[in-house]
């Protein structure tokens, strides 16, 4: 959605253009300007400016009764003042609407705030999960233990769907000097089609054990190099392997060139988390689809009469150690695990590379209190090999800490000998160490001997590996994606739902302000008519949030909070939307929440950043039964709290932009003491952003996580009739964003909806607003 361009009159700390004043109302604009500069203390212009002012009287006096062009001498004097007006540090720094300066070394570090206050709350749960181990003393207990593991898995996993006809059908068949290839295309779920390749050594004598295999995050899945190296080492001993893409990789993409079979959107993180986010806000999860490939997978495997049933492995590495590591803990099928570069804790996870992909996190997992370990612990006394390096993304430290703790349930069954841990001193990559390891494990396991050396193979073609027709299983068949499967798992929606209240602060992970919030001035300056101040509040966790306070010089008991997801400066200029709301007669205090203005672009970003929005943030307040928007909400009656408490305000407003109407909806919902609320060029629906297969990624922060099966936007203004809501909104191009539609109604009178296509229209319509 495209913002509005200022007026090209507008003042904003400088000029960018000079224009030619030939008339009365060029006359007029710039008597105007000269009177706004005045009010700007700095002396070495105050001079110029008087010079000015005296020239510019007798040019008023020569166009008296006639339009005709100012001499040439005054436009060169006039032009050249402007110019000066545009050197940094001049004006700039009478304005500077940034509240924390660069030395305030305790408070500098706020673009990291958001990061850091999840991580703390993260590590509070993570500590109540490490407690509950240690208290576990005897095997009974593990047994325990290992049972509400399994019961939380599929609380925050699932549920996962029916069981339907894999109606597989193999593509191609291709023999090899020493193995053959079948290349299979199954459906996991109704139309959504999963392309694979099963392995089959030559001269098998009778059922032998079969390894599924799940690829990390190459574009190319079990394609590339590195993978085919394992895969084709395991076939040379004897393993059947099945194969298996990952939907987003391989022959899975979901946003590509149909040309070129190339990703639009980028790598696979980015292709797993872009309809991620979307599975998370309908009420699934990428993860549920993931896995639930997997033992479908499985589900194939043992419709192969080559297959022993009770010899069934599973490996993979970086992405697919995580797939590995999920699967086996789903499916009890799975007699032994090697998962790789994957398995350490979320603490030193935290503490170092962050939150990953959408298919790395389970809803509310570390709030349910569930570590990465609970995955190969859950599985004992089954045989689990971790596979580790010491430079790797996933700390060796956590991977060594975790170890520890699955290695004692095994010592309690008395099979100690059925996990273990190798590691290498490698970075995030595969091993010949490691792989040997790999290949005895599962030799030992699945009772198949031999040599378990790694050797050199020879890599297949492109052609060879290639499964459908077209290279994409999308183009070769009329098949579904994620965003297909997001929308059957979104509810219809009542008009106001029951316990609305109580379900959005619940879903949002809201936590009410429990104190008087504190807050502290540092500047002031003045401007004709009110005055801007800078001040500081603390949030919710240890951090400062820094808004700008409008006040105008008659003291008035009418304030509004102002929130705009590009920051609290972008309409603090003279002219703008909060001067028209001052000049209206109220205070206007405008912040910048978390992640947002002085407080965002911290150092972490992700392996999920879109266009400079960090999905991977978003992530980590899943993974801890929170949102941004719920923290957004939270501060943002902390200073409802400020306005009154310190600037004894009593009718108290509410106004945001674009995205932020959703932290504004919800903030209200919870807070009677915002009176009234109007949202100019919102966010419309989270349920119309699942269904969009090509929504702005910039709105997702502003999302909440299982909020589809539940309530959305609509409800909120609904329940919010009562304090008259007013929505302005620009003309939506066709086709782009959010549709007006999804909104109630106005014959509901649960809103006021007007298109606004000025600046000034908009500040009528605020002012209007304001007075009723």
């Amino acid at each position: 959605m495209k913002k509005e361009e200022p007026s090209k009159h507008t003042y904003s700390g400088k000029f960018t253009s000079v224009m030619p004043f030939t008339d009365s109302s060029d006359i007029q604009r710039t008597d105007k300007c000269i009177k706004e500069l005045s009010h700007f203390p700095n002396w070495s212009l105050m001079r110029s400016i008087d010079r000015l002012r005296v020239g510019f009287s007798s040019q008023k006096m020569s166009l008296a009764g006639s339009k005709m062009a100012l001499n040439r001498r005054f436009r060169i004097t006039v032009s050249m003042f402007l110019l000066v007006l545009q050197i940094p540090g001049i004006l700039s720094a009478q304005e500077d609407l940034k509240v924390i300066q660069p030395h305030w070394v305790n408070f500098k570090d706020g673009p990291n705030a958001l990061y850091k206050h999840l991580t703390v709350q993260a590590f509070s749960q993570l500590d109540k999960r490490d407690a509950a181990i240690a208290a576990i003393g005897s095997l009974d207990q593990w047994k325990a233990r290992q049972e509400w593991t399994k019961r939380t898995l599929l609380d925050v996993v699932g549920p996962f769907p029916e069981k339907t006809p894999l109606n597989p059908r193999i593509t191609r068949r291709i023999e090899k000097e020493k193995f053959s290839l079948e290349h299979v295309v199954f459906e996991s779920q109704p139309g959504f089609y999963v392309t694979s390749t099963l392995f089959i050594p030559n001269g098998l004598r009778g059922k032998a054990p079969a390894i599924l295999f799940c690829s990390g995050h190459a574009a190319e899945a079990y394609r590339s190099a590195t993978y085919q190296h394992m895969i084709l080492n395991l076939v040379a001993k004897g393993f059947i392997v099945f194969a298996f893409d990952p939907v987003g990789q391989g022959e899975r993409l979901e946003y590509f060139d149909p040309v070129t079979n190339e990703s639009t959107i980028g790598g696979p993180t980015k292709q797993h988390s872009y309809p991620g986010a979307q599975a998370f806000i309908a009420g699934t999860s990428q993860a549920t689809y993931m896995i639930w490939d997997g033992i479908r997978a499985v589900d194939y495997l043992l419709t192969r009469k080559e297959v022993d049933a009770s010899r069934i492995g599973i490996t993979g590495r970086s992405g697919g150690g995580t797939q590995s590591s999920y699967i086996a803990a789903f499916d009890e099928r799975i007699y032994a695990s090697a998962p790789e570069n994957y398995i350490t804790n979320f603490k030193r996870l935290w503490l170092t590379h962050g939150p990953q992909d959408a298919e790395q996190n389970f809803y509310r997992g570390i709030q349910q209190g569930l570590d990465q370990p609970d995955l190969l612990i859950v599985r004992a006394p089954k045989p689990n090999l971790m596979i580790t390096t010491t430079r790797d993304i996933f700390n060796i430290e956590g991977a060594r800490e975790a170890a520890s703790q699955i290695q004692k349930v095994y010592q309690s069954y008395g099979a100690e000998g059925q996990f273990e841990m190798v590691e290498d001193d490698a970075p995030h990559a595969s091993t010949p160490k490691n792989r040997e390891a790999m290949y005895a494990f599962f030799q030992r396991h699945l009772r198949l001997p031999g040599h378990s050396r790694d050797e050199p193979v020879d890599t297949l073609s492109v052609e060879d590996l290639q499964v459908t027709r077209t290279g994409q299983v999308l183009t070769t068949y009329k098949g579904k994606r994620v965003v297909d499967l997001n929308q059957r798992v979104l509810a219809v929606l009542p008009d106001l739902p029951n316990d609305l209240v109580n379900t959005a602060q619940d879903l949002s992970g809201y936590v009410a302000p429990k104190h008087p919030a504190e807050s502290m001035m540092v500047g002031r300056f003045q401007r004709d008519g009110y005055s801007v101040e800078k001040h500081l509040m603390k949030g919710e966790g240890d951090y400062w949030i820094p808004y700008l306070l409008l006040k105008p010089n008659q003291a008035t008991t009418k304030a509004v909070l102002y929130l705009d997801p590009s920051g609290k400066g972008t309409d603090a200029a003279i002219q703008g939307d909060m001067e028209a709301l001052v000049r209206g007669g109220a205070m206007v205090l405008a912040p910048d929440l978390l992640n947002v203005g002085e407080m965002g672009q911290g150092g972490f970003t992700g392996d999920s950043n879109f266009e400079g929005h960090s999905y991977n943030l978003w992530f980590g307040s899943i993974l801890i039964g929170r949102s941004i928007v719920g923290i957004h909400a939270g501060d943002a009656n902390r200073l409802v709290s400020v306005l009154q408490e310190k600037e004894k305000a009593t009718e108290i407003r509410g106004l945001a932009k674009g995205a932020m109407s959703s932290v504004l909806l919800h903030a209200a919902a919870f807070n009677a003491n915002i009176s009234k609320i109007a949202l100019v060029n919102p966010l419309i629906s989270f349920q119309e952003l699942v269904k969009d297969p090509q929504y702005d990624p910039s709105m997702t922060a502003y999302t909440v996580p299982y909020s589809g099966k539940a309530y959305d936007l609509p409800q909120l203004l609904n329940y919010l009739s009562d304090r008259k809501p007013l929505i302005l909104s620009s003309e939506f191009p066709a086709g782009e964003g959010v549709q007006l539609e999804a909104l109630p109604s106005p014959a509901t009178g649960a809103a006021q909806r007007i298109v606004t296509r000025t600046t000034q229209e908009r500040q009528e319509y605020l002012g209007k607003w304001l007075e009723r």
